[in-house]
C-alpha cells in the first residue's frame, strides 16, 4: 500500500494541491492564458475553467472558440474519466508543428462537470509553451496527466516516480 506523501510547504500566495478535493472541483478563473505552438499563438483567453483534484496541479480547460480557427483537428481515440465521462482527442496545429493527440474535450460531460462542454484541455508539455498571467507553465510530470504547474501551487504532484498509488 502506498501512503499519502507529506505535502510540500505552502508559501504566501500558494495553495497546496493536497487541499484540492476528490472528486475534482471546477473553478472559473480570469487569468490570461496564452498557448504557443510552432512559434504561433494558437490560443489566448481570460475565460478558463480549472479542474482541481487532490495531488494534481490545475488542469486548464480553455473555451474552444478562444483557439485560432483551424488549429484544432479531430484525432482518433477516446478515454474515460470516472467523473467527467468520455473524452475525445484533438491534434493541435501551430506554425509548422502538429502536436498529435495533445488536447482533449468532453462532448457530453457528466452532470456536475457540464460546464466543461465547449472547452478544450491540452498537455502543456506538447506545446512550445503555455503562459498563465505571463508565467511559463511547467507540465505535470509523468506524461499522462495534463496539469499546469505555476508558482501558485505546491506539491508534490502526482506523476512523479512512486506516485502511481496516490
Amino acid at each position: 500500500m502506498v501512503s499519502r506523501p507529506t505535502p510540500d510547504p505552502v508559501a504566501p500566495g500558494q495553495e497546496s494541491v493536497w487541499d484540492y478535493p476528490r472528486p475534482p472541483a471546477l473553478r472559473t478563473v480570469d487569468d490570461l492564458v496564452t498557448v504557443v505552438l510552432g512559434g504561433v499563438e494558437v490560443c489566448e483567453t481570460r475565460q478558463s475553467i480549472q479542474v482541481l483534484e487532490t495531488s494534481h496541479p490545475p488542469t486548464y480547460y480553455l473555451p474552444r472558440d478562444a483557439f485560432v480557427a483551424g488549429v484544432l483537428r479531430q484525432a482518433g481515440g477516446s478515454s474515460f474519466c470516472e467523473w467527467k465521462g468520455e473524452a475525445s482527442y484533438l491534434d493541435v496545429l501551430g506554425g509548422d508543428r502538429v502536436a498529435k493527440r495533445a488536447a482533449w474535450y468532453y462532448p457530453s460531460p457528466n452532470g456536475r462537470y457540464a460546464a466543461l462542454r465547449g472547452h478544450v484541455a491540452l498537455y502543456p508539455g506538447a506545446m512550445d509553451y503555455c503562459l498563465v498571467d505571463g508565467e511559463r507553465v511547467e507540465p505535470q510530470p509523468g506524461g499522462f496527466y495534463g496539469g499546469w504547474i505555476t508558482s501558485a501551487v505546491s506539491g508534490p504532484f502526482k506523476g512523479i516516480p512512486g506516485s502511481q498509488g496516490w
